[in-house]
């Protein structure tokens, strides 16, 4: 039953987010994925989850760290995640991502975004 409701929560993402491939597991394996591993996993990937952060997994972004979730699906403006990598936010927030350069490129940023605009989904 479980995963009858979970396979229907995950038409009715895909099919509220239209055609969009971001809406798809495979969008996040191909082309998310490797802007976290290039950038993000070497602290928050692994055994090592800096501010108890942790970006493998959906639930660990949706946890968050000490600074709260950092993701919140459908919603890139209220994610945290969005404003760090974007290196913006009021002088309270947790330091901007990755903290030394090069930052995060505008075109990874952005596809970062339309996935978590799409839903934020992940493989299983």
């Amino acid at each position: 039953a479980c995963i009858l409701m979970a396979l229907a929560l995950r038409v009715a993402i895909v099919q509220a987010a239209g055609s969009d491939e971001a809406a798809t597991p495979e969008f996040y394996t191909a082309q998310v994925k490797p802007v976290f591993q290039a950038n993000c996993y070497r602290c928050h990937g692994g055994f090592n989850h800096r501010g108890g952060l942790n970006l493998e997994t959906r639930a660990g972004m949706l946890k968050g760290g000490k600074d709260g979730p950092v993701l919140v699906p459908g919603d890139p403006a209220k994610s945290l995640l969005v404003r760090l990598i974007r290196h913006e936010g009021p002088p309270n927030d947790p330091m901007p991502m990755p903290p030394k350069s090069p930052s995060i490129s505008d075109a990874d940023i952005a596809t970062v975004t339309r996935w978590i605009q799409a839903g934020a989904i992940m493989p299983q």
